[in-house]
């Protein structure tokens, strides 16, 4: 039985991508999927060395890795208006020069936050989730760019909202904001790796039809987002019709990021399902 290794992060819109496979909801093929968890910045990090089949990587990362990964069009996270959040203590009057926690150097938000405003980054993963409100509240930092759930609880924690980065750049270029996506190892060939696409593309499929249950599933998991309503909303955000897609506006937006990488590439999407 032919192993696929996967990466993706904790978070809940990965796990609701992938419950299909790990729980046994849908026909793998005979493939053996294996999927382990880490944070985005790691996840970065290891697919540029000894990275695995399938890798969750922020869509900034891709340029330093389309050597040997092709990008899924389906396993994004896309921003319609929202993204990231910049968020701080108090209403700051200038956001230039501040010290802006990050949750890494390798993500989306750093390459976005980048196109904002100078500012000196101070990396704070995002494992655990309650770090980067540590650091605001000890004044490690000025500001914080938050992701993931912390999306969702920066205002139940008593911080003000600075900019969201996702409005920004919509605003900027007229187009969605793409976060993060999946890329798959070149070297596994054609025939395994449109398996493969069609495999993961059906396990997000099949969370998109079972989407209450999905969402109990990731209660009894734990994590950041304690209730029904805050996984649905998450989920809303991140794990949508653009899940299952980026459409023809985000592989725009997608080829646009990754012009302002500093590593321009071109993007080499597997498939396509529109």
């Amino acid at each position: 039985m032919t192993v696929i290794r996967c990466a993706i992060s904790p978070d809940a819109d990965d796990l609701f991508m992938f419950r299909g496979i790990t729980e046994g909801l849908v026909d793998t093929e005979g493939l053996d999927f294996r999927v382990e968890t880490a944070d985005t910045d790691a996840l970065n990090r290891m697919a540029s060395g000894d990275g695995a089949d399938v890798n969750a990587i922020s869509i900034a990362w891709y340029p330093r890795v389309a050597a040997h990964y092709q990008l899924f069009d389906h396993g994004g996270s896309v921003g319609r208006g929202y993204g990231p959040a910049l968020v701080a203590a108090k209403k700051l009057e200038k956001l230039e020069g501040l010290r802006i926690g990050v949750p890494g150097l390798t993500t989306t938000a750093h390459l976005v936050m980048k196109q904002v405003c100078t500012f000196t980054p101070v990396v704070i993963p995002i494992q655990p989730h309650a770090r980067v409100f540590e650091a605001l509240r000890s004044g490690e930092v000025d500001a914080a760019v938050v992701i993931h759930e912390g999306r969702l609880t920066w205002a139940q924690e008593g911080f003000e909202l600075l900019l969201d980065l996702g409005q920004w750049w919509n605003a900027h270029t007229g187009l969605p904001l793409p976060l993060g996506g999946n890329v798959v190892r070149r070297s596994l060939g054609a025939s395994t790796i449109a398996q493969v696409d069609r495999i993961v593309h059906r396990s997000i499929a099949h969370g998109l039809a079972h989407r209450d249950e999905a969402i109990r599933w990731l209660l009894a998991r734990g994590g950041a987002l304690s209730t029904f309503e805050q996984v649905d909303r998450y989920l809303q955000m991140y794990a949508n019709a653009d899940t299952l897609s980026y459409g023809t506006d985000g592989r725009a937006a997608i080829r646009q990021l990754v012009q302002l990488s500093g590593h321009p590439a071109a993007v080499d999407f597997v498939g396509g399902h529109d």
